[in-house]
């Protein structure tokens, strides 16, 4: 037999209490990487930054128009003399006194004495006068000095990731490089007797292996990079091989497949000879074969991740499980987790009782702006295509039957956030 007489429950752990299990297991990667801005997006920041100046650091024009000597709402037919122009980068150079104007465009910096700015649409000029032809609103038109951040202002905290928006808002307040965490080195095993490399002729009973190419481009996706990748088959002492050096070159060992207590499942009790299985099997459908553990090496132990070997099992539990602990690894000081949002089923959805379940479905928007999930034709967890277009893991409860469209249900919204 290839493993250990089964020490836990025949239902597994709930999902909620598995993941509690192995994130107070985890330990952040101590090493760093100092990065231009133009490559630390998706990273892990290391060190909290403070804003050195205010931004924009001078009051600027929010339109094209005319900016005037004056701070109180300007009256229909009052006039001012034509001073000069303030642009972007070339700003007018001295006093705006009473009864004065210059022409400013956008962004556009405001002389001093200078407190308020006309829409260009609403006066009539000639070469050395501005009359103030139609009424306006009582908004000044003025961006402060510090509408973006105040000096001092705290612009990310150490142990947030990195995202768009937060790399430009740096680059505006003028920092240029970042220290970030290391990301953690992902050593990934995929195990079976039965895969063929995809391009190659299949044998008898042979099918092509998904599961790396699907893994790989979703932790890339994570901005993820797995560091080293191998098939292995389902030989003992070839699997045993293949984890010792993953775990001497990796920071953390994910495999598929040969997880569960059949024949040929023999990384569970390779993993106990090389370490330790903390716990395996989920109460949760699909991804019940899953297991988490550490194997040793010289320098202490690494992580280990046992996902299922059927390809949407094995997506959805590195989803729920490897990525928070991946987070936690890289520095993130609380791992984020997907959003989840109340929806209402489009189509019915066929199910017995038994295991709490994670459904694919697509996000679509009715006729009356509800939010309502169209689940997929086949949940199998062996059918990649349910994957396919999926904005949505339905959360449906272990004691639910059959779903009629119309019912509510909670889901996880796996959508990626682009700023």
């Amino acid at each position: 037999m290839p493993g250990p007489v089964e020490p836990y429950g025949r239902e597994g752990l709930p999902l909620s209490e598995a993941r509690h299990r192995l994130l107070a297991d985890i330990s952040p990667i101590n090493a760093l990487d100092n990065l231009p801005l133009d490559e630390a997006l998706g990273r892990v920041n290391a060190k909290s930054i403070n804003a050195p100046v205010s931004i924009p650091g001078f009051r600027a024009s929010i339109m094209d128009g005319y900016a005037l000597g004056q701070h109180h709402q300007p009256r229909v037919g009052q006039q001012w003399t034509l001073q000069g122009r303030s642009a972007p980068g070339s700003p007018f150079d001295r006093v705006l006194n009473a009864g004065e104007a210059i022409r400013i465009l956008t962004g556009a910096p405001l002389p001093e004495g200078a407190g308020w700015v006309l829409p260009q649409e609403c006066v009539e000029t000639s070469q050395t006068q501005l009359t103030l032809a139609a009424e306006v609103s009582d908004q000044p038109w003025i961006r402060a000095e510090d509408e973006e951040c105040k000096a001092g202002d705290r612009l990310i905290n150490h142990g947030q990731r990195l995202t768009p928006s937060q790399l430009g808002r740096l680059a505006g307040c003028g920092v240029a490089t970042l220290e970030v965490h290391r990301k953690p080195r992902i050593g990934l095993l995929i195990s079976g007797d039965e895969l063929v490399p995809a391009g190659l002729e299949r044998r008898a009973g042979a099918i092509w292996e998904s599961n790396s190419t699907l893994l790989e481009a979703i932790l890339n996706s994570l901005h993820q990079v797995v560091h080293t990748k191998c098939v292995v088959p389902d030989q003992p002492e070839e699997l045993r091989r293949a984890l010792a050096e993953l775990s001497k070159t990796c920071d953390v060992v994910v495999s598929t497949g040969g997880i569960s207590a059949g024949e040929s499942d023999w990384i569970r009790a390779l993993v106990n000879e090389l370490g330790q299985v903390s716990f395996w099997k989920l109460f949760l459908k699909p991804g019940r074969p899953f297991a988490f553990g550490h194997i040793k090496n010289q320098e202490g132990t690494v992580p280990f991740f046992g996902l299922p070997g059927n390809p949407v099992a094995a997506a959805i539990t590195a989803l729920q499980l490897l990525w928070p602990a991946l987070q936690i690894l890289e520095g993130q000081q609380e791992p984020e987790y997907f959003p989840r949002i109340k929806v209402k089923l489009a189509n019915a959805l066929a199910r017995r009782p038994g295991r709490p379940e994670l459904a694919r479905a697509r996000l679509e928007v009715n006729a009356n702006g509800e939010l309502m999930a169209r689940v997929s034709d086949s949940q199998a967890s062996s059918r990649i295509g349910s994957l396919v277009q999926s904005d949505l893991l339905l959360e449906i409860p272990a004691e639910t039957g059959g779903l009629k469209a119309g019912e509510s249900l909670w889901a996880q919204l796996i959508r990626s956030r682009l700023l």
